[in-house]
């Protein structure tokens, strides 16, 4: 039996599972949020609403990027580190308790807490079962769709809060219909994170979450982020 990366990867496999996909959303709004949040209504001209526009957007443009390319890196590492375990362990011979302790350091915390020890040398008998044709890790299509999904999700975070600065000509407005936005988003992430950790109350993680993230922005904007 040969392996590669392909063959352990489920075809319905998502492109980013659900906390990935709130995480880079929540990183791009309150990035944007470090720039509506120093925006001064009362020094509001055109000229200063077009440049929060090109700020903002330039601001999660190139986080997008720099997030897409590090996901890339750690999608390498990740492989590299894979490859490496598979050939150590079959080099260990089975039922060793150097094996034992690579397996079992490898596994989710679930996985590792309900497997027995005959479990355990199982895996490694499959393990030594399998032929690897691999020298060096490498990267697939899934990979860079990843890499995209987040550059896209950085990027399209930052435009439901800067459209009401495009819609209203009263920067005043702008601001108070920006600012209800972004509350709104916050509570939706905070609610998908509660519902994924399966709280007993989505709704009242959803109220910390968005008192959380307020509190982030304003923290950011007072150390001069």
């Amino acid at each position: 039996m040969a392996i590669n990366e392909t063959d352990t990867k489920p075809a319905t496999q998502r492109v980013l599972d659900p906390v990935s996909r709130l995480s880079e959303i929540l990183f791009g709004l309150l990035m944007v949020l470090t720039f509506t949040g120093t925006f001064s209504v009362a020094n509001a001209g055109e000229s200063s609403v077009r440049e929060l526009l090109i700020a903002s957007l330039g601001c999660n443009l190139a986080w997008g990027m720099v997030d897409a390319c590090m996901l890339v890196l750690n999608r390498l590492a990740e492989r590299s580190h894979t490859l490496r375990l598979m050939q150590q362990l079959q080099t260990l011979p089975l039922g060793s308790p150097q094996a034992f302790a690579l397996l079992a350091d490898a596994m989710p915390i679930l996985v590792a807490e309900v497997m027995h020890v005959e479990d355990v040398q199982t895996l490694h008998q499959r393990v030594l079962e399998v032929r690897i044709t691999q020298t060096r890790p490498s990267l697939g299509l899934h990979d860079f769709l990843q890499a995209f999904a987040v550059f896209l999700a950085v990027v399209f975070a930052t435009l439901p809060v800067i459209v009401p600065f495009v819609l209203f000509d009263e920067p005043l407005h702008a601001l108070r219909a920006s600012n209800a936005v972004a509350l709104l988003m916050l509570f939706i992430i905070g609610l998908g994170y509660g519902r994924f950790a399966s709280a007993l109350h989505p709704v009242i993680t959803a109220l910390i979450f968005t008192l959380l993230g307020v509190a982030l922005v304003f923290a950011t904007i007072a150390l001069g982020g």
